[in-house]
């Protein structure tokens, strides 16, 4: 077993951490109070990602991307946890989705996608059908050879600034021992194709500046080449790419509550009260000592996940419980650290109260703290015949 970092690894973290702070942090304050990044910011922060070299760090070599292991892009996206979301959306990591993309398809989005040329969103959740996908209305049905798409999906990150969507579509029924389920299929819809409309989404108190979007398809007619992958086969796409996003959502937890707790300890040490630093109190160093404990934990159980990705071994309870527990303990965390500032902890001038509200979200996206705990306790139980 080793834990330490190779030289190149660490030359990740040291370069994408001075990229963040030096090209993300100045902006903060500012998208926080407008709710919006100007496009001229975004590009340019696109733009210097690519001159550094990490633009589609996440996509293989082959189709001219970093290639990156998954314990090293984890590494990666434990420092874009550190920042808003709203900027590092633009460090750009396309949707490992697109690789199912064959023929043409790869000309017109994978490819460009991975140049930073296109940006692309990811389409799954609707107002009746979160955590329960199969349960989606959204539907398509073939006429001659093209699909048409009717229905609506909501809380689509960063839709807004998407050239396409993959969107994931009911396209029929098939009978289950738990009675009938919907199959699903995968689309690529171009923001601009007739009866496609990308709305502006919800107001949220989480990462503002990373907008959701909703998407309304109104006879949406596209091409049967706008498949990704096989009709009806739309899960085997998702499920091959979708956990390692809550893989990211884990190492985005770790960045973040590192950054907490780095603003906590020094003011601990430097605050006064009572004649001495608040640090000496049990009630103050003794949340560091949980805050920290709680960091590591999550970190090692993140990195652990990736490394068994990078094996070829299943890794599906892993990543769950990666997802789980560092969603909950950004959470207490940043909780803790904004306990120790006390009422300027709840002041805008820090971005305590930002962290403390961007964290509430984690525990929901790319499937709830419910759903982890289904998965885990599905894998523990399933050998055993229960």
């Amino acid at each position: 077993m080793e834990f330490g970092l190779s030289t190149e690894q660490q030359l990740i973290v040291e370069t994408v951490r001075s990229f963040v702070e030096n090209e993300m942090y100045p902006h903060e304050a500012e998208i926080e109070r407008t709710g919006e990044v100007p496009l001229e910011l975004g590009l340019e922060i696109r733009d210097k990602c690519r001159d550094l070299g990490f633009y589609a760090a996440n996509m293989p070599e082959e189709v001219g991307g970093g290639g990156l292991s998954h314990l090293d892009f984890t590494l990666l996206e434990r420092e874009l946890g550190r920042p808003s979301m709203a900027l590092s959306v633009f460090f750009g990591r396309p949707s490992g989705i697109l690789m199912a993309c064959e023929g043409e398809q790869r000309e017109r989005y994978l490819l460009p996608a991975v140049r930073g040329e296109r940006f692309d969103a990811l389409a799954m959740t609707e107002p009746d059908a979160g955590s329960d996908v199969r349960g989606m209305k959204c539907y398509a049905k073939q006429d001659g050879g093209d699909w048409v798409i009717n229905g609506s999906k909501h809380f689509i990150s960063h839709a807004d600034i998407a050239d396409f969507v993959i969107v994931f579509v009911a396209t029929g029924e098939e009978q289950t021992a738990q009675g009938k389920k919907k199959l699903i299929t995968c689309f690529l819809v171009d923001r601009d194709t007739t009866g496609f409309e990308i709305r502006k989404g919800y107001q949220s108190v989480s990462h503002r500046g990373y907008h959701n979007c909703i998407l309304n398809f109104d006879n949406c007619r596209i091409p049967a080449t706008q498949v990704l992958g096989e009709v009806h086969k739309g899960f085997d796409i998702a499920n091959k790419w979708l956990y390692g996003t809550r893989l990211t959502v884990a190492a985005f937890c770790v960045g973040r509550a590192r950054r907490a707790f780095e603003l906590a300890l020094p003011y601990a040490a430097e605050r006064k009260q009572f004649g001495q630093a608040i640090g000496r109190f049990q009630g103050v160093s003794f949340k560091l000592a949980d805050m920290i404990t709680e960091i590591d934990a999550a970190d090692y159980l993140t990195l652990a996940a990736a490394w068994k990705m990078d094996q070829g071994l299943d890794a599906d309870r892993e990543i769950s419980s990666a997802k789980l527990y560092a969603t909950e303990m950004l959470a207490r965390v940043t909780d803790q650290a904004l306990q120790i500032f006390g009422g300027m902890g709840l002041m805008s001038d820090l971005p305590l109260e930002r962290f403390w509200r961007d964290a509430r979200v984690e525990r929901i996206w790319d499937g709830t703290s419910e759903i982890q705990r289904h998965i885990i306790s599905r894998h523990l139980l399933r050998p055993l015949g229960c």
